[in-house]
């Protein structure tokens, strides 16, 4: 109705075990920086952390005593809300986490996804923009593509030191490549191998979760 209060997923659960729910989950969220449930339940997680972190940034006793509220394991998370996390998204005027669709994990086929914090160190946007960066080197293109142009606007904008962090992901995985090229061709010579085609295929949750990441 408008005008009306924002409408929010039950989740199949009283008021009061709702409320748990998403008090767990954001406290896993912020103490691992990403996390895999059901798309519903990252949808609603993800309303909470926002508000969150709104709070960190107002960095007041009344935010304090709400975010205090919230988490499970307040003594470990306070500091990094109002520490770590309020210096990350300080220039930041919102979008602090992102929601990935990934595979049905479960039988009975619920959609699933990724909920994360980002410009963190599990962005996976962030990681993935790099390796398409390294390989497109590898091939000789000296040129980004739009999209992945796109998406280094994305991933750096409001990072900190982001396009440097960036290039260092990029030599990253440039160094660990040739790494695993001189191991794979030391084992070819003394050794042979029999390989699948899902040795070098991701699979369709990785395939799902990576289209998002670069086009969302």
């Amino acid at each position: 109705m408008a005008g009306g209060a924002a409408k929010y997923r039950h989740l199949s659960r009283k008021s009061s075990h709702r409320q748990a729910l998403l008090r767990n989950l954001v406290t896993s969220l912020f103490t691992h920086e990403s996390i895999t449930t059901t798309w519903a339940k990252a949808k609603e997680a993800q309303r909470l952390a926002e508000k969150l972190i709104t709070l960190g940034k107002k960095n007041t006793e009344a935010s304090r005593k709400s975010a205090l509220a919230t988490f499970y394991t307040p003594h470990e998370l306070l500091p990094k809300l109002f520490g770590d996390l309020r210096l990350r998204y300080a220039d930041r005027p919102g979008g602090y986490t992102r929601v990935l669709r990934v595979e049905p994990k479960k039988d009975d086929k619920a959609e699933s996804a990724i909920l994360e914090l980002v410009d963190g160190p599990k962005d996976m946007r962030f990681a993935l923009t790099a390796r398409t960066i390294a390989r497109q080197r590898a091939q000789g293109f000296d040129t980004l593509n739009q999209l992945t142009a796109q998406n280094v606007r994305k991933v750096t904008r409001f990072r900190k030191d982001g396009v440097e962090a960036l290039e260092a992901a990029v030599q990253k995985l440039k160094v660990s490549g040739q790494g695993a090229e001189k191991e794979k061709l030391s084992t070819t010579t003394t050794s042979t191998t029999t390989t699948t085609d899902s040795d070098y295929t991701d699979t369709p949750t990785m395939k799902t979760s990576k289209r998002q990441a670069l086009r969302g």
